[in-house]
């Protein structure tokens, strides 16, 4: 009886740490960026939210984003990295409401102009106005692949 219990939780986390390893594959397919942190790393994050829920989504995209800007040595600095990463985390809360309130289409549409224009807004005070330009439209592809992606293989596994 105990070991049922126990299954539950156990998948659950084993699913999650399977999903932030992918984060770390993901974070090797690159989309061309003035950073070299653009990436599939979101994926499994988004993939993680919509299975899972938004607590994990929200951890494995975070950890995605640490462990891509890592790949590359942090060239933001550490904390810049940490931030956008939280920011990851947030979009993954977003685009699991907004899923769950509209469909696929609306978090799709919700997280890639979250994740490929409000996010880099937020680091205009920072760099300036030119990184903003030539990083928007990286993320913006990146952004749309990563969650068209997860939305077909959430689709995909929710037919099983």
């Amino acid at each position: 009886m105990q070991q049922k219990t126990l299954a539950f939780p156990l998948s659950r986390i084993t699913f999650t740490a399977s999903l932030v390893a992918l984060s770390v594959v993901g974070s090797y397919i690159k989309i061309p960026s003035p950073t070299g942190t653009v990436a599939l790393d979101s994926l499994p994050g988004f993939v993680g939210a919509l299975t899972l829920g938004y607590p994990e989504g929200a951890l494995i995209a975070f950890l995605g984003h640490i462990l891509t800007s890592m790949n590359v040595g942090f060239p933001l600095g550490i904390l810049v990295h940490l931030l956008v990463a939280a920011e990851m985390a947030g979009i993954a809360v977003s685009f699991w409401f907004s899923v769950k309130r509209g469909g696929y289409l609306l978090g799709t549409a919700l997280g890639t102009v979250l994740n490929g224009v409000v996010a880099p807004l937020t680091l205009v005070p920072i760099f300036g106005w030119g990184f903003f330009g030539g990083i928007v439209v990286s993320l913006l592809v990146a952004a749309a692949v990563n969650l068209v992606l997860a939305c077909i293989v959430h689709r995909i596994l929710t037919k099983r």
